[in-house]
Order: C-alpha cells, then structure tokens, then sequence
C-alpha cells in the first residue's frame, strides 16, 4: 500500500456517492414525467376555492400523485393559518 492509495480509495467512494445521487435525480425526474398534466390546474383551482374562504398563500396548497401498489392516490395537502380570516 502507497502513501497515496487513501486519497484514491477516497475518490472512488465519491464517484460512487455521486453516481447513486444523480440515479435518485434521475428517479425523481422520470416520475414526475408520468405525472398528470393536470396537477398544476388542480392545484390552482383549490387555491381559488379555498381563497374564498380563507386567506392562504400560494404555497399552502400541496397536490401530489402517489403510488400505492396498482393504486395512484390523490395527495392533497392544505396548510391553513392559525386563523382563519372571518372566524369568531
């Protein structure tokens, strides 16, 4: 063993931990392609609806398809401020 073989032990293990984080970006990417083009309108539309009745930002409404099995489940998920504008 040279007094230089941890420093290329060293960069094999970072190519390797870069390797496997870009295989995740690239997982992520490939699901949200086969995403439904209507998640974007759908979340739009919640915002607007519950805008009537509560005044919420733009990022309080989340909406994500889930796979579950055979099943894809709707994910919707509102954060509502503590609160509500016209309660009593």
């Amino acid at each position: 063993m040279g007094i230089f073989d941890f420093l290329s032990a060293r960069s094999k293990n970072t190519a390797n931990l870069a390797r496997d984080r870009l295989r995740i970006i690239v997982a992520q990417e490939r699901s949200l392609r086969g995403a439904p083009d209507y998640l974007p309108l759908l979340q739009r539309e919640l915002l607007e609806v519950i805008r009537k009745y509560v005044n919420v930002d733009v990022d309080a409404v989340k909406v994500d398809l889930i796979k579950d099995g055979d099943n894809d489940v709707l994910d919707i998920s509102v954060a509502l401020p503590d609160k509500a504008v016209g309660a009593t």
